[in-house]
């Protein structure tokens, strides 16, 4: 067993969890970042989604982009866009994101977190957390392959994603809509595309037209391919002649929606997406303009997983929060992310036009429990309203916000609970994230 002391633990390496350790190290805390891949990214990279989501406001009108997040997103992206490792904003529906290259990702991340000072464990998980007096957090015992490592921390921050530590301490969590969650998805590249012939038939929208969710459901319906899944988004990337493809819908064998949490529900689909993933790269190569002689030439590391087991915050966002573009004192991120729900053969999308809505910061404090706060897509929220908070640009705003408070909790000794949203977004605002904007 190896010792570790730090002052704030944060563990997993994904959006929220950079965000997060780099901003309470620039503030000159000890802190120790827990990744169970060799790389940071998370679900952007690992899962391979692919696109920075969440900058820009939707319109149904025609201004181009505008963007309505900023502070560590927007360092974080233009860190990427610096290497040569970011998109242009591409036409995303009623609104836009940004493409990025995933080793980038990962190389913007380890320098970051170099510079600010954070100690990185790679290829190491949690498997407790340990306890004083009932429910504070002292740290956790992590297995990597020199062996178990008791890392003890003042203040430790979830952002594992899964809410991992918030049930490994017994504290209150949920897990989707009663038990149901959106569907993973196998997300690929596809390589050697005639990137003009394809834009020059389908247009520049990366969510493709209904002519090609037509032709999906008529080649599924006679057989000739197995394609559940018929509206799909195809993005142009940084690197020249490629498309990244999300058009997968992976569900058992059974029909249910698959989740991640169960060992047996994750297995079965990495090798169905895998599946998944060589049909439509056939019906690709076989039916649209510009990839008749195109390969897949990467997958995620893992399927993309949107939603597993959340934490039951002191404060929970609503699916109502999201269309009614609400606001909140407390609130310590924005979102002009549409509701995205992935379930049944196309995906739900509902737009916030011309607004955004703000995440209050209870919903990252648990209900329970002391010494621990949550970052990421496992905050404190309603179904609907998840499939919108959870995209990437919010992400680094959580971590952004959740890096602060754990500074307060560590340097001033004040408990998670008893700090002031209010409090953080001057914190915030100070930093250029402009939530008053």
């Amino acid at each position: 067993m190896t010792r570790i002391d730090t002052d704030l633990l944060v563990v997993g390496g994904g959006a929220a969890g950079v965000a997060a350790a780099v901003t309470a190290a620039r503030a000159g805390l000890r802190v120790t970042l827990l990744e169970r891949y060799g790389f940071c990214g998370g679900g952007a990279v690992a899962g391979l989604s692919g696109t920075v989501c969440g900058l820009y406001a939707a319109s149904d009108s025609d201004r181009g982009p505008e963007q309505v997040v900023f502070g560590f997103a927007e360092e974080f992206v233009a860190a990427l866009a610096a290497r040569g490792g970011l998109s242009e904003p591409l036409r995303y529906g009623k609104t836009f994101t940004r493409v990025h290259d995933p080793l980038m990702w990962r190389e913007t991340a380890d320098e970051m977190l170099a510079a600010a000072g954070v100690t990185v464990i790679y290829h190491a998980v949690a498997v407790e957390v340990l306890l004083e007096g009932g429910e504070a957090v002292a740290g956790v015992i992590a297995w990597s392959k020199q062996g178990p490592l008791d890392i003890r921390a003042r203040q430790t921050i979830d952002a594992s994603g899964d809410a991992d530590l918030v049930a490994m301490a017994g504290l209150p969590n949920f897990v989707g809509d009663n038990g149901r969650v959106q569907n993973p998805t196998m997300i690929f590249r596809l390589g050697n595309v005639d990137v003009e012939a394809f834009t020059a038939a389908y247009g520049t929208d990366t969510i493709m037209p209904p002519a090609i969710s037509a032709m999906i459901a008529d080649a599924n319906a006679t057989g000739a391919y197995r394609l559940p899944r018929s509206k799909i988004w195809l993005f142009t990337t940084t690197r020249p002649d490629e498309l990244l493809c999300n058009c997968t819908r992976i569900t058992g064998a059974d029909g249910r929606e698959l989740n991640p949490l169960f060992y047996q529900d994750f297995s079965e689909a990495e090798l169905e997406g895998r599946r998944q993933m060589r049909e439509y790269a056939r019906f690709f190569r076989d039916r649209l303009a510009g990839c008749e002689n195109s390969f897949v030439n990467d997958t995620g590391v893992q399927v993309g997983v949107r939603q597993t087991r959340q934490v039951e915050g002191v404060a929970k966002l609503a699916n109502g929060d999201i269309l009614a573009g609400r606001k909140f004192g407390d609130g310590i991120a924005r979102s002009p992310w549409p509701i995205e729900l992935h379930s049944g053969s196309k995906p739900r999308v509902e737009w916030l036009l011309d607004d955004v809505y703000e995440i209050p910061y209870g919903c990252f404090v648990p209900q329970r429990g002391e010494n621990l706060l949550v970052a990421g897509r496992c905050l404190s929220a309603e179904h609907e309203a998840v499939a919108s908070a959870r995209v990437t640009a919010q992400c680094f705003s959580y971590g952004h916000a959740i890096g602060h408070a754990a500074v307060l909790a560590v340097r001033d000794g004040i408990a998670p609970r008893a700090i002031a949203g209010r409090d953080l977004r001057l914190l915030l605002n100070r930093d250029g994230a402009r939530l008053d904007a």
